[in-house]
């Protein structure tokens, strides 16, 4: 078996179509779950009431469910129960926002809560607002040490995006999957696919791995 070049060079514009594609979910995924991970966080902070119970369920849901199982549920059931009619790209969008929303509250909590007593009780001492507080006492600090978490958390996402094309979603794996079909040259796409994401995710993932260095240096002092 050889590996074929020509099948790559005739068919790359669909694969850098597919990648456009999932750039573009995972985009919009991470822009609307982070705004329902904000409400899910303030929820879950508040320690009582509705809110913190609503929040509790929503984020122990749908980071304990498998993301095949929310996407098909998204794709297949939710129409049915609320009579929409959405695109296998929109049902997608929505599973992963979900699934942004659910684990990035939990990254953002962590965050806040790991603010320095000292800090706070300084800032209220001097009677600053709640809202300078928190723009400028709570939420810098708590930025800088979720950051490689979040990092971490996006490689899951873009490997997590690569099963919507059992919805028939027109990613990047999708898009292979359906070259290796109509070619047969599944070692040449499917080898492409993994060299794209590899430098994709490989990165983040030095980011991640040099903000933990660096994290226990500090730590270790």
């Amino acid at each position: 078996m050889t590996f074929d070049l020509n099948a790559l060079e005739a068919n790359y514009p669909l694969l850098l179509q597919g990648l456009l594609v999932t750039l573009r979910i995972v985009f919009y995924a991470i822009l609307f779950g982070a705004l329902g991970s904000v409400v899910l966080c303030l929820g879950k902070l508040s320690g009582r009431g509705p809110g913190y119970r609503v929040a509790v369920f929503v984020i122990d849901f749908f980071r304990t469910i498998p993301e095949v199982v929310l996407i098909f549920w998204v794709y297949s059931c939710l129409p049915l129960l609320f009579g929409l009619r959405m695109s296998a790209e929109i049902s997608g969008i929505v599973a992963l926002s979900l699934f942004v929303a659910a684990n990035v509250a939990e990254i953002l909590r962590a965050g806040i809560l790991s603010t320095e007593k000292g800090q706070l009780e300084a800032a209220f001492s001097l009677g600053l607002p709640a809202s300078t507080i928190w723009r400028r006492v709570v939420l810098p600090p708590a930025v800088r040490r979720m950051m490689p978490n979040f990092v971490n958390f996006l490689t899951e996402l873009l490997k997590a995006s690569s099963l919507l094309s059992t919805i028939g979603v027109a990613e990047i794996v999708y898009q292979a999957t359906v070259l290796g079909n109509e070619t047969f040259a599944y070692l040449e796409f499917l080898t492409a696919v993994a060299v794209l994401f590899f430098m994709l995710i490989f990165p983040l993932s030095l980011y991640v791995r040099r903000a933990e260095t660096r994290h226990f240096k500090r730590t270790s002092r």
